[in-house]
């Protein structure tokens, strides 16, 4: 099968490998659609901290946004999974530990997770092996381009819940993101008053044509009493804004990551009594997003902006955007598109 392959610091490649094998407790999925995510792009640059704390390596193969059919099941696993439309958690826990015993996976110390930490493949390939535990079935009103945003939608509702939002409750949303609009999306869908702050007015104009109550530039916000704010930024400086504008007592919540540390004022926590919340994947999510968007009350497909191959992965991982594409912020994969 073809699949996408970093081999180094920005470089890559589209190679024929070995077609995954659906081992005991395993299957295989025929990858229809996978999304391209800013995860991807840090292991492209090379900035990526899993690189440089031992859990990857080059070469390696991204992609951990994604849907399929599957198409082979190992021994052990239901025969009825065949034929199904999934899609699946990214996080894989050993199963044995505490944390995976407690319902914490994802973050066991010796997890893998798909197309990131441990060497296991990513979805951004025609084939991918995936543990049936991990699956999570799509009903038909999610099409393919749906499916292939629950996992970052899992981590936006995951944000949203976090924040502990009630009916008219103002958050603000800091980078919108792929991750940041679904956040803003399930906002609104839990009657909340929602804004959004970007870095262009490209970024801003397309919040707003979401049905926010409110998208603006740094300068252009204006300062009201938050009840929460989620950082889905990648920005070192934005985890202290947050902290700044959010109102005492209330909650700040991070998502997004920045390629370099990032420091908050503890005193100004303290001083506020501010909770703040890290959230890490969309494991405890992924069906709560799913529902969502069978029922219809938020809508992940306008934030796709286009639908590439495989072949034009690495132009994209590299800064490009594709011809013709819209605002929206994220890009997805066809693995077969383009082959002859």
């Amino acid at each position: 099968m073809r699949a996408f392959v970093i081999t180094g610091p920005r470089e890559s490649t589209v190679a024929d490998v070995a077609s995954p094998q659906a081992t005991p407790g395993q299957v295989v999925v025929d990858v229809e659609r996978a999304g391209v995510c800013g995860t991807d792009v840090e292991f492209f640059t090379g900035e990526m901290a899993y690189l440089h704390q031992g859990h990857a390596e080059y070469p390696m193969r991204p992609g951990h946004e994604w849907c399929g059919t599957v198409s082979a099941v190992g021994d052990g696993v239901e025969k009825a999974w065949l034929g199904r439309r999934v899609t699946g958690d990214t996080m894989l826990g050993c199963g044995r530990c505490r944390r995976c015993r407690s319902g914490l996976h994802y973050v066991c110390e010796d997890r893998f997770e798909i197309g990131i930490r441990g060497g296991w493949p990513g979805a951004l390939a025609e084939q991918l092996a995936v543990p049936a535990a991990a699956l999570r079935e799509l009903p038909e009103a999610v099409d393919a381009v749906a499916g292939a945003l629950a996992e970052p939608g899992g981590n936006g509702l995951r944000s949203v819940q976090a924040a502990s939002l009630g009916p008219g409750d103002r958050v603000l949303v800091l980078g919108p993101g792929t991750i940041g609009l679904l956040a803003a999306k399930f906002a609104l869908a839990g009657d909340a008053e929602v804004h959004v702050m970007g870095l262009t007015p490209d970024s801003v104009e397309f919040a707003a044509a979401l049905g926010v109550h409110g998208a603006w530039t740094a300068a252009s916000l204006p300062r009201l009493p938050f009840d929460a704010v989620i950082d889905c930024s990648n920005a070192p400086a934005l985890p202290a804004l947050a902290l700044d504008l959010v109102e005492p007592g209330k909650r700040v919540v991070y998502v997004g990551l920045a390629g370099s540390p990032s420091a908050i004022d503890t005193r100004t926590m303290v001083l506020k009594d501010v909770t703040a919340v890290g959230i890490l994947g969309g494991s405890r999510a992924l069906a709560g997003a799913i529902a969502h968007f069978a029922a219809g009350s938020v809508d992940p497909r306008p934030l796709v902006a286009a639908t590439i191959g495989l072949d034009e992965v690495g132009d994209v991982l590299a800064g490009s955007r594709p011809a013709g594409a819209g605002l929206g912020p994220k890009i997805l994969v066809d693995p077969r598109r383009g082959r002859a």
